[in-house]
């Protein structure tokens, strides 16, 4: 059985990793896992070792098929304790990532799958990632940045790719939960602002926020 600190460590290479191959950089691993750069690099080379990563000096990580298999069984146990505790003790979704991430190492997978049958086999959490499924899929988002909209495009929130408590309560705040649906009525890059109406509200945010918010 792998530690907590292995399976946090392939959970976060899988979650920084770019598209198309890219490893998982050095820099972000650490602002990721809020551990020293040395820490990370020295934990690399472990997860090497094992055959869970392969390291590259100065580049980073990449997940072997075999890491990836473990990533995906501990972002499926975390994914499914968030939705289960939102549904079941009405927790908000601003309150379930700290007690998921705390959780993901001490239940079994048949709990995991009891859960899961519970809930109704799932498609995603509480923010919107996609639970993987028991045989080790994925489905991909087909999401776009809110930020890349212009001005007269509709959309529905879909997925919150920030997940910290303050991001996700400033979120309520705004009335911007997952399904809200409104359109594009400015997008100022020069300002670095979109403004949105959400029913009949507008709503100016910043790009920095429009990033975070995937949209069908």
């Amino acid at each position: 059985m792998a530690s907590l600190t292995i399976e946090n460590y392939v959970k976060a290479i899988y979650q920084t990793a770019g598209h198309e191959g890219q490893p998982a950089a050095t820099g972000k691993l650490a602002e990721a896992l809020g551990v020293s750069p040395g820490t990370v690099t020295s934990m690399l080379k472990t997860l090497s070792e094992t055959g869970l990563a392969e390291y590259v000096p100065y580049e980073g990580a990449r997940l072997t098929d075999k890491g990836r298999v473990l990533a995906l069984r501990v972002l499926r146990r975390h994914r499914l304790i968030e939705l289960f505790l939102v549904r079941t003790l009405n927790l908000s979704w601003h309150e379930v990532h700290e007690e998921a991430e705390n959780m993901e190492h001490a239940v079994s997978d048949l709990l995991i799958d009891r859960i899961d049958a519970f809930l109704g086999y799932p498609a995603n959490d509480p923010h919107g990632d996609p639970i993987p499924k028991a045989d080790g899929t994925v489905a991909g988002s087909s999401g776009r940045q809110l930020v890349d909209l212009t001005p007269g495009d509709a959309f529905q929130i879909e997925r919150v790719i920030d997940q910290s408590s303050e991001f996700l309560c400033y979120l309520t705040e705004m009335g911007l939960q997952l399904g809200a649906a409104g359109k594009v009525l400015a997008n100022r890059p020069e300002a670095g602002t979109i403004t949105i109406e959400i029913g009949k509200l507008a709503t100016t945010l910043s790009h920095q926020v429009a990033a975070k918010l995937l949209v069908i």
